[in-house]
């Protein structure tokens, strides 16, 4: 597989999770940590199928103890601390917090062999997370507050989960993607367990609540871990990680199409910093 051909399986997650806050609204009531247990499942066991579909199950008893608990701990983790974080600090500055994860990547890829990083894939990683923050924080908030530094902190510890998973599983390659599976289903047993200890059981009640959660299995919290895989593990991970700060902006995007959100003017200059900053970031891996 060609490197560019996997920069684009990749981006496909970008596609896929910009879907995430239309399905996990459609959603409920149905609480965070159930949510993800239900969805992880759906995604884990259509990998799983799958796999033993393509014959590739034998596979996946020579992967190493230590791979699968190294991804169930992204998977799981950068949830559990996102969830936690939303729950101790106001929304927009535990999101935009959270939403370090793709500058982070770029930054850390420079630590990878064979990786070149550049002035433009850093300027060009800026110029998305400026447009995130336009449209994470143009909801008008009083700011970042002391009395929130924990749920801050956790948010933080969310960034770097999330960019130390997806960068570290470049040093992963010879492990077959199918792993992910396993990684899905370990991630829906923990938040299943996490679930019955601080939550109350509320599943979905409606048809619309029902097809998103299952809408939610299939792409934003199944599929897309898959193509993800492929991309951090063979494509361009800088431009991914560049390419990243798209999904808060199609997000809004849907969710302006669907009725939720109302068009502003800061979105559309949203548009136009992710943009700049994606072409900035492919410019300089093309002239690497």
């Amino acid at each position: 597989m060609t490197r560019t051909r996997a920069t684009g399986i990749g981006f496909i997650a970008v596609l896929l999770w910009s879907l995430l806050a239309l399905f996990t609204v459609g959603s409920a009531p149905t609480p965070p940590l159930l949510l993800n247990a239900i969805c992880f499942s759906i995604g884990g066991t259509l990998g799983l199928m799958w796999t033993w579909a393509n014959g590739g199950l034998s596979q996946l008893r020579n992967v190493r103890w230590t791979t699968y608990l190294f991804g169930t701990i992204g998977l799981f983790g950068y949830h559990a601390l996102y969830f936690s974080a939303l729950r101790m600090a106001p929304a927009a500055e535990a999101g935009l917090i959270a939403y370090l994860w793709p500058l982070l990547i770029v930054l850390f890829s420079g630590l990878l062999p064979g990786e070149n990083l550049r002035l433009g894939h850093l300027f060009g990683a800026c110029l998305g997370f400026a447009g995130a923050a336009v449209i994470i924080a143009g909801g008008g908030s009083a700011g970042f507050q002391s009395d929130h530094l924990p749920g801050y902190a956790l948010a933080l510890l969310c960034a770097l989960t999330w960019s130390g998973y997806s960068v570290l599983s470049r040093r992963l390659g010879d492990t077959p993607t199918s792993s992910v599976a396993v990684f899905c289903v370990a991630t829906a047993i923990a938040s299943a367990l996490l679930h019955l200890a601080v939550e109350e059981t509320v599943w979905p009640d409606t048809a619309t609540s029902w097809v998103s959660v299952l809408a939610l299995g299939l792409g934003p919290v199944g599929l897309a871990f898959y193509v993800w895989d492929i991309g951090v593990k063979q494509g361009d991970i800088q431009i991914l990680g560049t390419a990243s700060y798209a999904a808060p902006l199609l997000s809004t995007l849907i969710l302006v199409v669907a009725g939720i959100a109302a068009p502003s003017w800061g979105l559309a200059i949203a548009a136009v910093l992710i943009t700049s900053g994606a072409t900035i970031a492919a410019h300089a891996s093309m002239s690497s």
